[in-house]
């Protein structure tokens, strides 16, 4: 049962959250093979997030880029090796833009050496899956990100309401 105070804080019931509270979420998908690509949508269609793909990450940056505020991906699925530009300097490149750096990004590598993963940890990463995607470690790992990144986005509006009134 959703208490006052959480409504309050999130402007949504936790039973909202606790079924999804994704309706709304925005993924972007990132791999340069095609067959991941489709897999990862496959696996993620269940989920009633609007999905779209990129084929490396200079396509990846120009998308986000041409989105408005409002129409940038919440979560980005980001695979490390492409080619043009890499998994890890997409990652670096949106932690490090204040209009980009809270987008929640997983990165999706066949990698398994640990200064791999220290330095996808060095670019800001949210977290990490491994190839070949487990489903339903990628559909539980989206959407609890999903949610953490709802409630940091109502607890920040919450926030801005208090401090602009005074």
């Amino acid at each position: 049962m959703a208490t006052p105070a959480a409504d309050a804080v999130t402007g949504a019931s936790l039973d909202d959250l606790s079924s999804g509270g994704v309706e709304e979420a925005r993924i972007l998908l990132v791999d340069d093979n095609l067959q991941n690509l489709e897999l990862m949508q496959a696996y993620l269609e269940s989920l009633p997030c609007r999905l779209t793909t990129a084929t490396d990450g200079v396509e990846a940056m120009h998308a986000i880029d041409r989105a408005g505020a409002g129409e940038r991906p919440d979560l980005v699925l980001l695979d490390v090796m492409m080619p043009r530009m890499s998994g890890f300097e997409v990652c670096q490149k949106l932690k490090s833009n204040p209009a980009t750096r809270d987008i929640v990004i997983i990165m999706v590598t066949a990698l398994h050496e640990v200064g791999d993963y220290e330095r996808a940890v060095e670019c800001g990463t949210d977290d990490f899956l491994t190839k070949p995607v487990n489903k339903l470690e990628l559909v539980t790992r989206v959407k609890s990100l999903l949610r953490v990144s709802l409630l940091k986005r109502k607890l920040d509006e919450l926030m801005e309401r208090k401090t602009g009134r005074g």
